[in-house]
């Protein structure tokens, strides 16, 4: 391992299962979907180290899968709790200094949460760097989104979690004259929200994804196992920047929807990343913030929890600081893909102007 920190980065199946446990061992995609649905949900099965992390040529850590599906974690609360809480056992035996906890791994723990009493080893949510990504990410979109009044209109879909509470604010921070709709299901949640920042931006708020019609730009960062944003919720030219994981966008949109723009959200350039023995679904090169953020911790040598719960702004600003203090090794906004293929920003401007 790296002499500045060792990682492991938690993971589960996704909605595909036979699908993505073939990442781990390329046999498993044999198996049928519905006998993964009934044996990850009925067996105690135990945490997987599923790939190996090098970054700068070095080993500096460890993907490790927790054998519960994306649905099951959302349906069955405690006992995801459970196998989260042993897949970090796991890390903690591989010697890594701290954990993130990927995708809906970090949602039954209420954001790490429920893990902030383990002294054993550090763990984050990873959310602080996903925020400032996407951030980055809707700055970088909106010179290329279509205005048909005068004046970007940004919505924001999960606005009330962990990533959608910090992306907000730091859109309200520096609003770029956008308009703001802020889209949740909690109405107490979703108007304290609006009312925190309805100072610095135009802001509404609304509690069904149909609000998202009107908008230019549509950020979505739910955490749902299920496709949320379909062809008839858009308006013409509308870009998408989807950060979740499970996707809340289908492959099928692009093309129902030809001036449509998705633009894959939350992915991070790390040149050097390599992952041996598994995958996570993204080319060398390329990882999820959140999984970025567990190594930057790592290799800046930081000690103790990080994000857990909702990440303050100073949170972000740190995780910045920190990631430029490894710029040698990327640890910013990829260039952007749509459902992992290059597109080309200017030529989408070019088809809604």
């Amino acid at each position: 391992m790296s002499e500045t920190g060792a990682f492991a980065f938690t993971v589960h199946p996704r909605a595909r299962l036979r699908e993505d446990l073939a990442r781990a061992w390329r046999p498993l995609g044999l198996v049928p979907e519905r006998v993964y649905d009934t044996a990850l949900r009925r067996l105690p099965l135990p945490p997987v180290t599923m790939a190996g992390v090098q970054i700068g040529g070095e080993r500096v850590g460890h993907v490790v899968l927790v054998p519960f599906g994306a649905r099951h974690l959302l349906s069955d609360i405690e006992e995801g709790r459970r196998r989260v809480s042993r897949a970090v056992d796991r890390a903690a035996a591989l010697g890594a200094d701290v954990v993130g906890l990927g995708a809906l791994t970090a949602t039954v723990t209420a954001g790490g949460l429920t893990l902030r009493e383990r002294t054993d080893i550090a763990v984050t949510n990873g959310n602080a760097f996903t925020a400032a990504i996407v951030e980055d990410q809707i700055r970088m979109l909106l010179p290329h989104v279509s205005s048909r009044t005068g004046r970007p209109h940004v919505a924001i879909v999960g606005a009330t979690g962990s990533v959608g509470t910090a992306v907000t604010k730091l859109l309200a921070r520096d609003s770029a004259g956008a308009r703001v709709t802020l889209i949740a299901r909690t109405e107490g949640r979703l108007k304290a929200l609006a009312a925190a920042i309805a100072d610095d931006v135009d802001v509404d708020v609304a509690q069904t994804i149909d609000a998202v019609r009107d908008a230019d730009l549509v950020v979505l960062l739910t955490a749902s196992a299920d496709t949320l944003l379909g062809p008839e919720h858009l308006a013409t030219g509308a870009v998408v920047l989807d950060a979740t994981q499970p996707r809340n966008t289908s492959p099928t949109l692009a093309s129902a929807r030809p001036d449509v723009l998705v633009v894959d959200g939350g992915i991070v350039s790390i040149p050097s990343l390599r992952l041996t023995g598994g995958e996570i679904g993204l080319p060398d090169g390329r990882s999820y913030a959140c999984f970025a953020e567990t190594a930057i911790l790592a290799l800046s040598g930081h000690s103790g929890h990080f994000s857990l719960g909702n990440p303050t702004l100073e949170q972000v600003d740190v995780i910045r600081e920190r990631a430029r203090g490894l710029a040698r090794l990327g640890f910013h906004a990829a260039e952007p893909t749509s459902f992992g293929r290059p597109v080309a920003l200017e030529a989408h401007s070019a088809v809604i102007a």
